[in-house]
């Protein structure tokens, strides 16, 4: 039988956001519907909220999840009621031309769910990022659920499912930060502190953390960063290649993802080096530079797409990474908050206060 239960959502743009009761359908054929226990406050699902993905209002908030699979519908294998997992807004279909070439995380082609969960009139809800976690339970692909270690916090495990993984991926997956590297990020937020926490778990000896906030260059530290520089007071390029012989960081990352931060990105590499973007620029930024610079300084210009992860390799290691005691993901949980705190939540992020608020349900 179809479920009714709490759901926080957006109806219309700019609008306070709401927690109202919705109703999950049955689990259809290769579809999973998942008790949740745990849901980051992303700036995506701000982002949502204001318009900014697209109008297809009301938006059942919220993708940052862990929980419990309650119930599985036909033909799923992968996981069975019980199962403690991991949402994922990447399931790969194993068919299109990028995973027939052995590259899945470039899937042209990913799943969700094909039911849809409504309010209870009946009007359809549009799931950010295919998942909407911000409710009691939530419907979704089986792809998009990735089993791992239940001896894990959910408030930490979900983080993995979008901004933790971002960050963290964009330095050992598109990155390639190897033992002795010189990394340098710019942006400390969360996703920018993921770097950091990436660059450090891949052995980089100089790990450079460029903020304008005093607060957040802290927290870099606390995740790794052996130097910091405070972008307000400091040129960010010169302080970089001052603190690796006057040469540049082999790899450097832009959390922010503005043309000016882009620009200190490209030349606060050294020759050969190698520039990811992982902060998401807004569709009016373009860049103007000269071409020249470009091919005289040869390296990598690449960019970070949910950290270039494949969930079913990553999760599960990076869970076991983190009960060893090898990978600090609870120091991002800044706050434990409830359904109804949601909109404070956004505020609060807004106001660098937080690296993460999570929903504990």
């Amino acid at each position: 039988m179809p479920q009714q239960v709490r759901g926080v959502i957006a109806r219309s743009q700019q609008a306070p956001v709401e927690l109202t009761d919705i109703v999950i359908p049955d689990p259809g054929p290769g579809e999973v519907v998942v008790d949740i226990a745990a849901c980051g406050v992303c700036h995506t699902d701000l982002t949502y909220r204001e318009g900014g993905i697209n109008d297809e209002f009301p938006f059942l908030l919220g993708h940052e999840a862990a929980g419990t699979v309650d119930s599985v519908g036909e033909g799923v294998e992968s996981v069975r009621p019980g199962d403690f997992v991991i949402l994922n807004w990447r399931a790969v279909c194993g068919r299109c031309r990028a995973c027939r070439r052995g590259r899945p995380q470039y899937c042209f082609d990913t799943f969700n769910a094909s039911q849809k969960m409504t309010l209870t009139d009946g009007t359809e809800l549009t799931p950010a990022l295919g998942i909407g976690a911000f409710a009691d339970k939530t419907l979704v692909h089986a792809g998009q659920c990735t089993k791992v270690d239940p001896a894990a916090d959910p408030a930490v495990a979900g983080l993995l499912g979008c901004g933790v993984m971002a960050g963290l991926g964009a330095a050992v997956n598109t990155g390639a930060v190897g033992r002795g590297d010189s990394v340098a990020v710019i942006g400390c937020g969360g996703v920018g502190d993921a770097a950091i926490a990436g660059a450090r778990l891949a052995g980089a000896g100089t790990i450079i953390a460029v903020d304008r906030d005093t607060r957040k260059l802290d927290w870099a530290r606390e995740l790794g960063a052996t130097h910091t520089v405070n972008a307000s007071d400091s040129d960010a390029v010169a302080a970089i290649a001052e603190l690796t012989g006057g040469f540049g960081a082999d790899v450097v990352i832009d959390a922010v993802g503005r043309p000016e931060t882009w620009k200190q990105a490209f030349y606060a590499r050294d020759l050969a080096g190698t520039v990811v973007l992982v902060g998401v620029p807004t569709p009016d930024m373009r860049l103007e530079m000269p071409l020249l610079d470009f091919f005289s300084r040869g390296g990598a210009l690449k960019s970070s797409w949910y950290g270039d992860c494949l969930p079913e390799r990553d999760f599960p290691m990076l869970i076991d990474l983190y009960l060893q005691g090898r990978l600090p993901l609870e120091k991002f949980v800044t706050e434990r908050i409830t359904l109804d705190d949601v909109e404070k939540a956004f505020h609060t992020m807004h106001s660098g206060e937080v690296l993460r608020s999570v929903v504990i349900l």
